[in-house]
């Protein structure tokens, strides 16, 4: 039966030659397929706060860079900061990124959880009523203070706040209040004071620093505080940095406030991670009362480590192909080189191994007839009878016909002359010797 060539060479050796090689790259294929990130998805999910709150403004900021993406982030409002952060806590709740109030929270409790950094100073605003001037908690004792609705960060920050003076709910009347309605509680004196977390930009807080019968506390044990409770920063509300035209606030008031942070779970794509830092990059860099230009965001949390990809952001920049490109094909881009570089380590060596192998085969099919014609030759030598000539001259034969039979290579010329050279060289010595033994 002729055998089949495929480039003048034997399609058997070519065959076992590549077919060992195909099936070790299809696997290298697969395994670095199952371990590169799939695609980024084009949606995902943030919780943010009330629709009165800076989170859900921010949010809608967020939102809109996205969109330019083609990538929507879907926005669920919720009572604040706590439940924010109870929703990312919860792999159920369909939440990826939320916003929680820098010192909330464990990463002991919570190692799922990852921080995208701090993003803007939060103030701590406490509003009273009176003649008598506040300037610090533990002067809120006995009085009746609203503190935010149950779930919201403002109230556990201000019963951390209330607390480390000495005020707590077994000596003063704690209420849970919502924004406008702590306002208007305060306004009619139905509440002693008020305690809001929010940014200086926030209406509510201009109009209470504009009322004339509402007084804002000026803390004076500030940076005492931030250095009890270490995620707190002391701030200064300069004079007339609310209003210039009307001097609000009358004079410079002190002030502590925590850092407004984004947390991701450790599920969300990296490539959105980067997507949603440069988003956040976007809109929190300009300068503001208290946060000078390019300050945030920045790679700071004092509970939450960063991520991986808030690490690189804040050291390197966004990753080089969406500096470029954009994101559906940047993160094709990442892919791509995540996938190919690994399987070109695998891959060159074997395709280098691949005409080792060949003619690795062509020589063992040479080699194996050369272990035939000597072992005749040795038992030639061992037992030499006339009557046995024949038989002998068989086998050299037999050998001969199965070398004329072979397919090799060009290159391999020379070999397969050779061992013909070597079956004659045994053929005549054979025949040489048996007349001598005659």
């Amino acid at each position: 039966m002729k055998s089949r060539t495929l480039f003048g060479k034997p399609l058997k050796d070519i065959l076992l030659a590549v077919g060992p090689s195909t099936v070790m790259i299809v696997i290298a294929f697969a395994v670095a397929y199952k371990y590169v990130d799939p695609a980024p998805p084009n949606h995902f999910v943030i919780t943010t706060g009330s629709d009165e709150g800076d989170y859900q403004t921010f949010a809608k900021l967020y939102k809109d860079i996205l969109k330019d993406d083609h990538v929507t982030l879907e926005i669920r409002p919720s009572s604040g900061a706590l439940e924010n952060l109870e929703r990312l806590k919860d792999p159920k709740s369909g939440v990826d990124v939320g916003f929680v109030q820098d010192g909330l929270g464990s990463a002991d409790a919570a190692p799922e959880l990852a921080s995208l950094g701090s993003l803007y100073y939060e103030p701590i605003w406490v509003f009273y009523r009176g003649h008598t001037e506040v300037n610090r908690f533990s002067q809120l004792l006995g009085k009746k203070v609203a503190v935010g609705k149950t779930g919201g960060g403002t109230r556990a920050l201000a019963l951390q706040l209330l607390k480390a003076s000495g005020v707590d709910e077994t000596n003063t009347q704690i209420i849970s209040l919502a924004w406008t309605e702590a306002a208007e509680a305060l306004r009619s004196r139905k509440v002693d004071a008020v305690i809001f977390l929010a940014t200086p930009d926030e209406p509510l807080i201009k109009e209470l620093v504009a009322d004339s019968a509402i007084r804002l506390m000026n803390v004076d044990q500030a940076e005492a505080i931030t250095r009890k409770i270490p995620f707190l920063h002391h701030l200064v509300l300069p004079h007339g940095a609310i209003d210039l035209k009307r001097n609000l606030p009358a004079q410079d008031v002190h002030m502590v406030s925590p850092t407004a942070t984004l947390l991701v779970r450790d599920t969300l794509h990296p490539a959105l991670a980067y997507l949603l830092l440069k988003a956040a990059s976007q809109v929190h860099d300009d300068p503001g009362i208290f946060e000078k230009r390019d300050e945030f965001p920045i790679g700071k949390d004092y509970v939450f480590p960063l991520s991986d990809e808030a690490q690189h952001f804040y050291k390197s920049g966004a990753p080089f192909w969406q500096r470029y490109l954009p994101f559906w094909l940047a993160s094709l881009a990442d892919r791509f080189i995540l996938l190919v570089i690994p399987l070109l380590a695998v891959c060159v060596p074997i395709v280098k191994l691949i005409p080792r192998y060949f003619a690795w085969r062509i020589r063992s099919r040479i080699y194996q007839r050369y272990g035939e014609l000597k072992f005749l030759e040795t038992q030639i030598e061992a037992d030499l009878k006339s009557e046995k000539q024949a038989h002998y001259l068989d086998q050299l034969d037999h050998i001969e016909e199965r070398v004329n039979r072979m397919k090799v290579p060009l290159d391999f010329s020379e070999h397969l002359y050779g061992l013909r050279e070597h079956i004659d060289f045994v053929r005549a010595r054979l025949q040489r010797k048996t007349k001598v033994v005659v």
